[in-house]
């Protein structure tokens, strides 16, 4: 099991660009990383080091999202506003967007490719005291043969 407290993410919409080129006079589209999507992922890379990832992990895999957004400087008053649902109010990724960013950005470094993930579990937290961020925990998934029974000669 690797733990990784990551920065918070980038935006899908500011990792991926397009632009138009023309290729034998015919117009094409052409997607590509950004440089903001470089440097989140080479910053990824570093403290996948130093959590002590050396190579990626290889097969099946788990991962769980905690996504702690920034806490605004007035939520002691969006608190006594709102109660309990007072984050609702905090500007967040969507979820969906950060698995997308996320997943680019280990590709490689931490797990050997998005193929091999089973499953996906994610959690918008409550912002606190500390830095917005993403605590992500990659678990290896051992393959379970249930039929395996199936293939024995009788």
């Amino acid at each position: 099991m690797i733990k990784l407290i990551l920065p918070y993410p980038i935006s899908a919409n500011r990792y991926w660009s397009s632009r138009i080129i023309s290729k034998g006079g015919r117009p094409m589209a052409l997607t590509y990383v950004t440089s903001e999507a470089k440097a989140f992922k080479e910053q990824v890379g570093w403290l996948a080091k130093q959590a002590g990832v050396r190579t990626p992990i290889t097969g099946r895999v788990a991962i769980d999202v905690k996504l702690y957004p920034h806490r605004p400087q007035d939520f002691a008053t969006r608190m006594r506003k709102m109660g309990a649902t007072w984050d609702d109010t905090v500007q967040c990724l969507d979820l969906d967007n950060c698995h997308k960013v996320l997943l680019d950005a280990i590709k490689g470094i931490v797990i050997e490719d998005d193929k091999w993930v089973r499953r996906i579990t994610s959690e918008r937290m409550e912002p606190d005291e500390h830095k917005a961020r993403m605590v992500v925990t990659i678990t290896a998934l051992s393959v379970e043969q249930p039929q395996a029974s199936l293939l024995e000669v009788a």
